[in-house]
């Protein structure tokens, strides 16, 4: 994972479900508030945050969220916060994990592939800034 993402805002999702998955993927997902399918989590990237989404990045999929997108999150939400004080770091994080998870659609058109990671056409592992494309899509 690249190390330009420390003290930045993520969003992560989970693109696969529970079946077959290890104990330890499945309890590092529940530490992460990431239990269902389509469930997003915003994080502020940490070396504990890389190890967890490292160990699972299998079943989700991450990267950068700009602003737009993150304003979106938290219309449908209900959140109550601006996302530009998110992104500054303002914005106290442990409110914002109060009311995490955030349930999404499935997105228009589908992912690519659940089974292969970005880099082999798919959707699973570090998207970078193309994951706010797919937060568009899901956002309804």
């Amino acid at each position: 994972m690249p190390s330009e993402l420390d003290n930045k805002i993520i969003a992560a999702i989970r693109v696969r479900g529970r079946v077959n998955v290890r104990h330890e993927i499945a309890e590092t997902l529940n530490r992460l508030r990431l239990k269902r399918v389509n469930n997003c989590v915003l994080i502020k990237m940490n070396d504990s945050y890389k190890g967890m989404i490292d160990e699972c990045s299998s079943y989700i999929t991450y990267g950068e969220v700009d602003e737009q997108s993150l304003g979106r999150l938290i219309k449908s939400s209900g959140i109550k916060a601006d996302p530009k004080e998110i992104l500054e770091g303002k914005y106290d994080m442990k409110e914002l994990k109060k009311s995490l998870p955030i349930r999404l659609h499935p997105p228009r058109r589908g992912y690519r592939s659940i089974k292969r990671t970005v880099k082999q056409g798919g959707a699973l592992g570090y998207m970078g800034p193309a994951i706010n494309g797919l937060i568009r899509r899901m956002v309804k």
